[in-house]
């Protein structure tokens, strides 16, 4: 009876393996209809509109909502937001405005919007035109590597040199408080330092601050706008 059972076996997985190639085709098909069918469900019970992209460098949100937050959120509606960014006039916007107002949920929902765009997805908009990104860049949150003699600022630094080294004129740059992990007079300085040389190299880049420098140098400076959030 082993025997038997052995030889059975053996017939199956050998027609099986005859097949394999058909199998993997039909296994990638039915995955991609999936994934499909999984971004349609969400569109459509969401509210999602189709983006359209261009290869011009322009970012276009009007009535943009974070996909995650929106749907955490139940009790409260959220308020959706717009964004412009393009490699000329509008390459960098500063966000200011008080402490839980919101900025954070902007930059986040600005990439979220971009890369479901890119990856062929409805997004979470009244509507949205997506400038083509090779990378999306951010420095958000604080964290340390104090074993290794790295220090919250450090790291902060370390990341933002990262992304100098690596952008290019089609990359997305998020700065969540930038460089807010020193003395006031050092890190207005840096900040503003850090974006200059985006802004020079037409990088579409958001940064959210407190710093009063940089609302000022936001005001004085072509292709640099400021934007604020505020409590509703």
């Amino acid at each position: 009876l082993s025997a038997l059972e052995y030889d059975l076996y053996c017939e199956v997985r050998d027609s099986i393996g005859e097949q394999v190639v058909r199998i993997q085709e039909t296994a990638k098909a039915i995955a991609h209809l999936d994934v499909l069918a999984s971004l349609a469900c969400v569109a459509q019970s969401n509210d999602y509109v189709r983006p359209s992209i261009n290869t011009k460098g322009v970012i276009d949100i009007q009535g943009g909502r974070h996909p995650v937050v929106e749907k955490m959120n139940n009790n409260q509606m959220f308020i959706d937001n717009d964004t412009y960014l393009d490699n000329k006039n509008h390459r960098i916007s500063i966000i200011t405005g008080p402490n839980m107002a919101g900025k954070s949920a902007l930059l986040r929902q600005t990439a979220l919007i971009t890369l479901m765009a890119q990856m062929g997805s409805f997004v979470p908009a009244d509507s949205a035109r997506i400038g083509l990104v090779d990378k999306i860049f951010t420095r958000v949150g604080a964290s340390d590597n104090i074993s290794l003699g790295e220090s919250t600022f450090m790291v902060e630094m370390t990341e933002a040199s990262d992304i100098l080294n690596n952008v290019t004129p089609r990359s997305l740059v998020l700065f969540d408080e930038l460089c807010a992990g020193t003395d006031p007079d050092e890190g207005a300085a840096l900040a503003i330092s850090i974006l200059d040389r985006l802004r020079q190299d037409g990088i579409r880049t958001m940064a959210t601050t407190h710093y009063s420098e940089i609302k000022l140098y936001a005001l004085s400076t072509t292709g640099v706008e400021n934007a604020c959030c505020e409590f509703s």
